[in-house]
């Protein structure tokens, strides 16, 4: 049992490799969907597992265990390692519960504060022009989606490669890739080997708005140039934006450049990898109900109410 659930603690540090893998071999769409479900099942399972060392820990206590209805001892691993090893998963449960609402706050502050600075600029269907000296511009997320793009952007750049950025903006809000942006940061606040796995959902999500709009604008290479020369413009920074308002202008820019110029293609090793990260998450997800259903038929016999 124990054993059962270490192993989605420790499947996860698989992830980041094989993530940036995926996306060099895969289309980027499917890198993301692909990158963004291991993410979170990894998390999830690693969390639940976290959770089952503290139950376990604690109904090794006298107090929990009579609280539990307990008639019998928990067979479990010996208490030198099992009550140490709760007390480490409960501090690291409640720093995880913490940084992630401390960050959910942010991004809430940051979300109402671009909402109200949108609502003040122009708006032209779903682009909303703000005034500022900072080039920038990015998806924003809500009821309705809105394009934000300061005059300082629009005036960095010339009449077609402002139809790539916009082109590029909306398909973030098409593709919902403001939710793949909150499952990487959920499942980053969960095990420390998925913050590195955050960026590449990030860097996923900018290469599939690339290839829509240079689909949609049917040039690649114009579509290159105009984030080449947004990213220039932006370098000075950016005005406040939450961290899952998706822009053009984040991530390595030069690499997403390289890629628009190069001409996609299927790989057999990319398929590979894909299978790889399912493995994977599998295995994690069946070490994870396996280990929770091998502790909760020990309670019950702890409890009198099964057999061993």
């Amino acid at each position: 049992m124990t054993a059962l659930l270490l192993l989605p603690l420790l499947l996860p540090f698989a992830l980041p490799a094989a993530a940036h893998r995926a996306l060099d071999r895969l289309a980027p769409v499917a890198a993301l969907r692909t990158v963004t479900l291991c993410a979170v099942v990894l998390a999830g399972c690693s969390t639940a597992a976290l959770g089952a060392f503290v139950l376990i820990g604690l109904l090794k206590l006298p107090f929990f265990a009579a609280l539990g209805e307990l008639v019998h001892p928990l067979r479990t691993a010996s208490g030198v390692f099992v009550v140490p090893a709760a007390a480490l998963s409960a501090g690291v449960l409640v720093r995880c519960a913490w940084t992630f609402a401390r960050s959910l706050v942010q991004q809430a502050r940051a979300f109402r504060a671009a909402r109200s600075q949108a609502g003040r600029g122009p708006v032209a269907g779903d682009l909303c022009v703000v005034d500022s000296p900072c080039p920038d511009a990015y998806a924003l997320p809500g009821r309705p989606h809105r394009i934000v793009v300061t005059t300082a952007m629009l005036r960095s750049l010339d009449g077609p490669e402002r139809e790539a950025l916009f082109a590029h903006e909306r398909a973030h809000n098409e593709g919902g890739h403001h939710y793949f942006l909150l499952a990487a940061e959920l499942a980053a606040h969960c095990h420390p080997a998925l913050r590195a796995v955050r960026g590449t959902i990030r860097l996923a999500v900018e290469r599939a708005a690339d290839e829509a709009a240079a689909l949609s604008v049917g040039d690649r290479r114009l579509t290159a140039r105009a984030i080449a020369r947004a990213a220039l413009a932006g370098q000075g920074g950016h005005g406040a934006r939450p961290g899952f308002a998706a822009a053009a202008t984040t991530g390595p820019v030069p690499r997403r450049v390289q890629a628009l110029l190069a001409v996609p293609r299927a790989s057999r090793a990319g398929r590979a990898v894909a299978a790889f990260l399912i493995a994977c998450t599998a295995v994690s997800g069946v070490a994870s109900v396996t280990g929770m259903a091998a502790f909760h038929h020990r309670v019950e016999v702890a409890q009198g109410e099964a057999r061993p």
